[in-house]
């Protein structure tokens, strides 16, 4: 029940809509239990899965032998459409977009979470040490070591990212619909072209994607955690003004705004 003349709440705006952090928790825990599973697995170079990367590999190494014109193309998008440094890049375009906006800490968290997880990926790496596919005829070739795939695990906190920016501003329909798919078809791409140029193990891959899905979903658990310990009203709403309360004169009607129930914070 409202009082006579007074208007009822109106429904958040789609910008002010937060995901429940509780999936993203529980996502984070079976990704990081299968991580870890798969980590141990490669470490100690499990034969049946050390036979099964093998038998891969060498198949579509045979292909791209015969292929060149499909290793030219391979190497365009592995370089430079999903490169992890063009996935940086877009990244540094959003966070600059959000700062625009003033969602100053929504931006930071962003940005760290990319910068972590470069650091993590390259400590796994150091860590596990494992030796890239060697080749007497390669067709392309890389540096450091295998486990997990960079590019992979790049592009998945990236567009993962990016991803959960959408959803959180409220963004549905056909936008929503298109950019899954785009994010989709990306990850997936970006790892047949590892795969396809002989630089990386299908573990590697599997473990770039798993790797980088797990610390994307821990960054969305604990951001409402951020939001309480360092953020501060309308940091992420787009810098809009806070209406004065009690006493303050509404441009439309000449009145006094009474801060009833159902006018605007």
């Amino acid at each position: 029940m409202h009082a006579p003349g007074t208007k009822p709440p109106s429904p958040p705006a789609p910008h002010q809509r937060r995901p429940r952090p509780g999936a993203a928790a529980r996502a984070a825990v079976v990704l990081g239990l299968l991580g870890a599973v798969l980590l141990v697995l490669v470490a100690v170079s499990w034969a049946p899965l050390m036979s099964f990367d093998r038998s891969v590999a060498e198949a579509l190494h045979r292909r791209a032998v015969e292929e060149p014109g499909l290793v030219h193309v391979n190497r365009i998008l592995t370089d430079w459409v999903w490169d992890p440094w063009t996935m940086r890049a877009l990244i540094a375009v959003v966070v600059l977009w959000l700062w625009w906006r003033r969602e100053w800490l929504l931006g930071s968290w962003i940005a760290g979470t990319v910068a972590l997880g470069t650091v993590l990926q390259q400590t796994m790496k150091a860590a596990v040490g494992r030796k890239r596919p060697s080749w007497p005829d390669p067709v392309d070739s890389a540096h450091f070591a295998a486990f997990p795939s960079g590019h992979a695990m790049t592009a998945v906190v990236a567009l993962g990212l990016l991803l959960w920016l959408l959803r959180r501003h409220g963004t549905g329909g056909p936008v929503w619909g298109w950019s899954v798919a785009v994010a989709a078809v990306s990850v997936a791409g970006v790892g047949y072209t590892r795969l396809y140029l002989g630089v990386h193990w299908p573990t590697d891959v599997l473990g770039g994607w798993l790797f980088g899905a797990w610390w994307v979903a821990l960054s969305v658990a604990l951001y409402p955690w951020a939001e309480r310990t360092w953020g501060r009203p309308h940091d992420d709403g787009g810098g809009a003004p806070e209406h004065p309360r009690g006493g303050g004169q509404s441009k439309e009607t000449g009145r006094k705004d009474s801060g009833q129930a159902g006018d605007p914070p």
